[in-house]
């Protein structure tokens, strides 16, 4: 059995503090408890990250964005019991407490029947042409492109496997010969690829009509000039507790104003704001999207992820975005690539 007592913390401890908890932790989560060890509540990835949405600050007590009615047993029932109850409710972790509600273990599901490699397809976008990178990409893709001693698509698929995802499609176009040779059928990789081959351009969502197979279950949707240290299981938790149709990965963007900003009621000077700064969040290029949203992908057309998520809004579909708080880098101009090179190294040398 896992070891549990490093992930109780204080309904006092910070938000931020918290998230150290759980990302230093192979669990992935962490149990309220008051002074005498009784459960007050939960908190996993997706709840700071829901927080975060509502405008939390970091220096908040987790306890304001906790879930206080988490899901819990008593001790004493036989195994085949809590692995019923975690299967039909879907629970990777199971708080078990005494008459008291204090915390006696935490049971999870590897601890019942192994962890498993999940079978969630992950699409990477690999068709572009790479045109802000030339002349590196006059004869070969960009996401061929090494960073470090390696192509960027093998460091997204190496990402992608340390969380259990192993099986992918490859939306080719562009030199695809080079792509397809290099990585064939993902076996030295310890993984599973298949391609489609775009015979034009069709943006970045138009090639998932070009997909052979049916898909039985959510799948990853990311651009393949994208360099990240998301964690994709926790992404795809957060996708199914929000029980959206599909889930934008948005990132933080502040530009600041150069001048002094004025508001006004009629003739009348209210404030001047000096330089403000602005914050929004904009589209971070990965998505994660439930199977039945194919049937809104025109056959064959230029066809590009946002135009899909406004269709799939129209139609009054739950749609949920999650906020990237880990490294990210979009690849574009020569000077993302000087600095993924730049980055890479650090994250070496650390």
């Amino acid at each position: 059995m896992k070891n549990w007592k490093p992930i109780l913390i204080s309904p006092e401890m910070e938000i931020i503090e918290t998230m150290k908890v759980i990302d230093n932790s192979s669990l992935q989560f962490a149990v309220v408890v008051d002074d005498n060890n009784r459960l007050l509540g939960t908190v996993t990835d997706g709840d700071i990250r829901r927080g975060i949405l509502k405008g939390r600050s970091l220096d908040s007590p987790i306890r304001v964005v906790m879930n206080e009615m988490p899901v819990y047993e008593k001790a004493g029932q036989k195994a085949y019991y809590y692995k019923a109850l975690m299967k039909k409710r879907q629970l990777k972790q199971l708080p078990i407490v005494n008459h008291e509600k204090q915390i006696q273990y935490i049971l999870f599901s590897e601890d019942i029947e192994g962890a498993l490699q999940k079978e969630n397809i992950v699409i990477l976008m690999a068709g572009g042409l790479g045109n802000r990178l030339r002349p590196l990409t006059n004869d070969i893709p960009k996401p061929m492109l090494k960073v470090g001693d390696k192509p960027i698509l093998e460091l997204i698929i190496e990402d992608f496997k340390k969380f259990g995802f192993t099986n992918f499609i490859l939306s080719v176009n562009y030199k695809k010969e080079i792509i397809k040779d290099y990585f064939q059928d993902g076996a030295h990789l310890g993984v599973s690829i298949k391609y489609i081959e775009e015979n034009k351009r069709l943006g970045t969502a138009g090639a998932l009509s070009l997909l052979p197979e049916k898909l039985d279950a959510p799948f990853f949707v990311m651009n393949g000039d994208l360099l990240t240290k998301i964690n994709y299981e926790q992404l795809l938790d957060f996708h199914n507790e929000t029980k959206s149709v599909a889930t934008m990965c948005v990132r933080e963007y502040e530009y600041q104003i150069p001048y002094g900003v004025i508001k006004t009621e009629s003739h009348r000077l209210l404030s001047i704001v000096e330089k403000p700064i602005h914050k929004s969040f904009v589209n971070a290029g990965i998505y994660i999207l439930n199977q039945e949203m194919l049937n809104y992908v025109p056959k064959e057309k230029f066809y590009d992820m946002p135009e899909l998520f406004e269709k799939i809004m129209d139609q009054q579909k739950e749609v949920a975005v999650f906020p990237l708080r880990e490294y990210w880098l979009d690849i574009g101009r020569m000077d993302d690539y000087e600095k993924a090179n730049v980055d890479i190294k650090l994250q070496l040398n650390e």
